[in-house]
């Protein structure tokens, strides 16, 4: 349970922003759990700022290769060009010190030919140049193979020791899955004797090297960087289930930072977290019940009255803390739930999670079909679609954006057909009732989003209806509509497959015969007591509300918000 200087600062934190936010925590946040200060990435360039980061910059390094604090921005390192000092002044009151760091050894480094301290090799001796993080290049990989490569880590890491480290959240090992670099971490670390908590970055880490992680980090990241996004929250949930089997003491799937408060501090506007009250509690149900870990990303000194309540509900954090076989005891309907052992007591945790969509906006469930996430790494680029339509008088054609659009999420509806009893029409042949189309975009049925040729998978389609995520094109059907057909996929001339780890554009198609939008505002969301195993009367107390709820006897249905959650703790009636 701690901070870290990412969400809101960025590359560019300094040290006034560390003590203000280590003097927040220690006043108002350490007695209910939250202990651990991270300084994130760049904390070794003097010139380091925001979320950008500058292409060969000079950065502060010792002879050996090993980074050093950029004084300027950390005065308190400057006489030992050490963070000792930083250190000191967490523990003093009784917080912990965590710092960020790149897999590899700098480029700096080997460019300046520095020896590895203890041996005869030198850093481009065990730097691998085909290595690189494909977001920053300060780093060349270690190459594990090669003399000098475990001791280069090993030395790394005593200095980082030597600095009174308590958390270091290693970058650029999940994904790609560096397993070489992961073990030599783990060595340097328990080589320096001290319990320096091992953190893994960023995801998603494979789930087949489960076993693994957890014999090797403490932690490790599930996905990538984790935002105030309902769609991003929405993914974590599966991501939790899977990680499952992995969580324990000791290691524990990670599902990243929690973005509350006064995140993204270098904007003058908009700076404020975009989960809106009933979201921030099913964010912090979730982690709690999942026991991820608890790591703050918004400017502490900032917090209004309602994030502080979120952060200091000592009930919500002993089911973080102290709850044991937790798991999700169902999902239907957009309704999910989790639960998990008390310790020491028969009673059960129970977080209930309505994760339908609010009132006005597109709701997944309402659809008759859904394709999985479409990239360019999906076979064929696209989907099949083959629907029902009997008794339908409306068709809905959706596209959503998975993956927060850059301008490559063109897509086409190609040779959409619609059967009757008697045969087939061209959906081409019907005028649309209504069609939106994101970007600067307009649905067309004569040319591509991108003004071309409508293709997919490099194939022309005869005819096609094409659009720009997100969109949403609405039809009447005429009488005697039995089934709609088509191949819906990823625009040939859209953007193409990144390098990176995240494979680019990816865009979902929904089908609906019904208006696609939600009109439930909440809705009561059912348990039985014997699932969770009560045989008889329970008593159920709202740890949020602090409240005694009363006693249930058969089933336990609260009403929760869409995008809301209930955390419970639910006792037998005696």
């Amino acid at each position: 349970m701690g901070w870290n200087s990412w969400d809101c600062y960025g590359a560019g934190v300094w040290q006034s922003n560390v003590i203000a936010n280590a003097d927040y925590m220690a006043t108002l946040l350490k007695s209910h759990g939250w202990d651990v200060i991270t300084i994130d990435i760049q904390w070794y360039e003097p010139l380091a700022h925001t979320t950008e980061y500058r292409k060969g910059a000079l950065l502060e390094m010792d002879a050996n290769g090993r980074l050093l604090p950029a004084a300027n921005r950390f005065p308190l390192t400057k006489d030992s060009r050490s963070f000792k000092p930083i250190a000191d002044y967490l523990h003093a009151k009784g917080l912990k010190f965590g710092l960020h760091l790149l897999r590899g050894i700098p480029r700096q480094a080997v460019s300046q030919h520095a020896p590895i301290l203890g041996t005869s090799a030198r850093a481009a001796d065990i730097a691998d140049t085909n290595s690189v993080c494909f977001w920053n290049g300060d780093m060349y990989g270690v190459d594990m193979s090669k003399p000098g490569a475990q001791e280069y880590y090993d030395s790394v890491f005593a200095l980082m020791a030597s600095w009174d480290l308590d958390f270091v959240k290693v970058d650029d090992l999940s994904a790609p899955y560096h397993k070489p670099e992961i073990e030599a971490i783990r060595k340097a670390i328990d080589k320096t004797g001290r319990p320096i908590v091992f953190s893994t970055s960023p995801g998603g880490t494979p789930l087949d090297q489960g076993e693994h992680i957890a014999a090797h980090a403490n932690l490790w990241r599930i996905s990538g960087d984790f935002w105030d996004d309902w769609g991003a929250l929405y993914a974590q949930f599966q991501r939790v289930k899977d990680w499952t089997p992995f969580r324990g003491a000791g290691h524990w799937p990670d599902a990243d930072m929690l973005p509350l408060g006064n995140i993204r501090a270098w904007q003058e506007k908009d700076a404020w977290t975009h989960f809106n009250h009933d979201e921030q509690y099913t964010l912090m149900t979730l982690w709690s019940i999942a026991r991820s870990p608890l790591i703050l990303g918004g400017n502490l000194p900032k917090n209004d009255a309602f994030t502080l309540s979120l952060l200091t509900n000592d009930e919500v954090i002993a089911v973080n803390k102290d709850s044991t076989n937790n798991h999700e005891l169902y999902e239907h309907g957009g309704f999910r739930a989790w639960v998990a052992d008390v310790p020491g007591s028969a009673d059960k945790y129970l977080a209930l999670f309505n994760t339908r969509s609010l009132p006005g906006q597109l709701d997944p469930i309402r659809a008759v079909f859904q394709s999985p996430p479409i990239s360019r790494r999906t076979p064929g680029q696209g989907a099949k679609i083959d629907v029902d339509l009997a008794g339908a008088k409306k068709l809905f054609l959706v596209v959503e954006d998975t993956r927060g659009g850059n301008g490559g999420d063109n897509i086409v509806w190609s040779e959409p057909m619609q059967l009757t009893g008697s045969g087939s029409q061209k959906l081409t042949d019907l005028k649309w009732v209504s069609a939106s189309s994101g970007g600067d975009t307009k649905v067309s049925a004569e040319r591509s989003a991108s003004g071309k040729e409508m293709l997919v998978a490099g194939k022309p389609a005869r005819f096609g209806i094409a659009a720009h995520a997100r969109s949403v094109i609405e039809f009447d059907l005429p009488a005697g509509a039995t089934r709609f057909q088509c191949f819906a996929g990823i625009e040939g001339a859209g953007a193409p497959q990144s390098r990176g780890p995240f494979g680019g554009p990816a865009v979902r198609f929904l089908v609906f015969t019904q208006s696609p939008y939600a009109t439930d505002a909440s809705a009561a969301i059912p348990v039985k007591l014997s699932d969770i195993g009560f045989s008889r009367d329970a008593r159920a107390r709202d740890l949020w509300q602090n409240k005694d709820l009363g006693v249930f006897p058969a089933e336990f249905a609260p009403v929760i918000d869409a995008h809301g959650a209930g955390l419970y703790r639910v006792s037998e009636n005696k």
